[in-house]
Order: C-alpha cells, then sequence, then structure tokens
C-alpha cells in the first residue's frame, strides 16, 4: 500500500496540458470522498478543479456542494447554452457548466462528476478526457448509502436493484476499486491522472 502512495508522492503531475477528468460509478462508491481528497494532494492541490453541478436538489439536501435550482430556472440556463452536458437520474436535473472549457484552455485538471449515460457525448466533445469509474462492492455501496441518511432502506433497495447502462471500455478509460482503504484509492486516482497528462 505505502509503495504505491509513495511512488504518486514523488511523481508530480505533468503541467503542459489541461484534463477533463470524467468520473463515473454508482451512488455509494464514494466517488465525493476520493475527489476532495485527490484535489488536497500535492500534485493537484494548485491545478485541479472539481466542477460544481447544477442540481435540482434543495442546497441543503446534503451530498455535494452543488448549485441548487428549481426545474424551471434549470430548463432557462439549459436555454441559455449554459450547460456543456446535462442529463436526468433519480428525478433530478443534472448540468456542467460550459465554462470548464475556459479552465481547459489555461492547463486546469478538471474533474467532473458525469453520468455513465452521457459518456459518449462528453468524449465526443472533448475526445482527449479521461474516464473513471469508481466502483464498491454492493454490500459495500449499501452500508455507505445508508450512512448518507438520504434514503430510506427500501429506496436504497431500489438504487441498488437499478441497472444503469454499462460503462465502454476502451482507451482512456480505467476501473477504480474502492473497496478499502481511501488513502489508497486516492492514490490510484492520482497516479492515473498523472499517467493521463503525459500521454
Amino acid at each position: 500500500m505505502f509503495g504505491v502512495w509513495a511512488s504518486v508522492l514523488a511523481d508530480p503531475v505533468s503541467h503542459d496540458t489541461g484534463l477533463l477528468v470524467l468520473v463515473v460509478g454508482p451512488s455509494g462508491a464514494g466517488k465525493d470522498s476520493v475527489i476532495d481528497g485527490a484535489i488536497t494532494m500535492p500534485q493537484l492541490k494548485n491545478r485541479a478543479i472539481r466542477v460544481r453541478r447544477t442540481i435540482t436538489r434543495p442546497a441543503g439536501a446534503g451530498g455535494e456542494n452543488h448549485k441548487a435550482a428549481t426545474e424551471e430556472e434549470f430548463a432557462d440556463l439549459l436555454g441559455q447554452g449554459e450547460f456543456v452536458l446535462h442529463w436526468k437520474a433519480h428525478g433530478l436535473s443534472y448540468g456542467i457548466p460550459t465554462s470548464i472549457r475556459n479552465d481547459l484552455d489555461t492547463g486546469k485538471i478538471v474533474i467532473a462528476n458525469i453520468s455513465r449515460s452521457v459518456i459518449g457525448q462528453a468524449r465526443e466533445k472533448f475526445p482527449t478526457a479521461i474516464v473513471i469509474n469508481i466502483t464498491a462492492r454492493v454490500d459495500i455501496l449499501a452500508h455507505r448509502l445508508a450512512g448518507r441518511g438520504r434514503e430510506s432502506a427500501a429506496e436504497i433497495e431500489a438504487r441498488l436493484r437499478h441497472s444503469p447502462p454499462p460503462v465502454p471500455h476502451g482507451e482512456r478509460i480505467y476501473t477504480l476499486k474502492n473497496n478499502g482503504e481511501l488513502e489508497v484509492s486516492i492514490a490510484k486516482f492520482i497516479e492515473v491522472t498523472g499517467d493521463a497528462t503525459r500521454q
């Protein structure tokens, strides 16, 4: 474990060009924890930006620090071209702002948590983007979802039964299994991101 961690710390991320990192994976996989941990590490701290998504969820609903919007407000923003990517999931609308293009142009590593349903669309718009699919065992997903306290046991069971679109295979698509210690997953996330910037 510490060998991997030490090697990643010793190998800083290249600063040559911007990189879009598309993070996907089921609820409860620990995507937020891995992303938040990675962007505080020295290799990414001064360069990485986590995209703040617009979601039709109240601001005080818990979870990530999102921009809250009503469905009407979301539709207006969409009509104004404010989202480079958008989708619906579990009764909510999600949007990724077009401003990420400016961040990429200035050499930033832009990390966006998206739905796997828009991976194809995202890679058409951003051909050099990488996809990191963060997963975990079903029992771990159930435990983490229960710990969030946002859904009933029946809702969690229904979410776990849901079969999302498969993540495509191919170049610049990686799977990160977040079943164990968080610091190991953070190290792997940084390693994959660093390798991608040097390709």
